[in-house]
C-alpha cells in the first residue's frame, strides 16, 4: 500500500510540474503540498488499515475542498 501514495507523489509530482511550466503558480503549490504529503505518508511504513483511512481522510477533504470552491470562489462562464 505504501507504493501505491509512493505513484500518487509521482503522478502528483508531474502535474505539479506541468503547471509551473504553464505558469499556474498557485495550482501548482496546491499539486506540490499534495506531493510532499504522499512521499511522506509513502515511506512511513503504515499498516494497510492506516493507509485506507488517510486515504479516505485525503477523498473527504478533497471533496469538501472542492465542494465549498463550486460553490463560494468559481464564477461560472468566465475564464481567465
Amino acid at each position: 500500500m505504501d507504493r501505491i501514495f509512493r505513484m500518487l507523489a509521482f503522478w502528483t509530482g508531474i502535474f505539479t510540474v506541468m503547471f509551473f511550466v504553464g505558469e499556474r503558480v498557485d495550482i501548482a503549490l496546491l499539486f506540490l503540498v499534495q506531493t510532499v504529503f504522499f512521499l511522506t505518508i509513502g515511506y512511513l511504513k503504515l499498516s494497510e488499515r492506516m493507509y485506507m483511512y488517510l486515504f479516505g481522510l485525503y477523498l473527504t477533504l478533497f471533496m469538501i475542498g472542492f465542494t465549498w470552491y463550486s460553490e463560494f470562489i468559481l464564477v461560472p462562464g468566465f475564464a481567465h
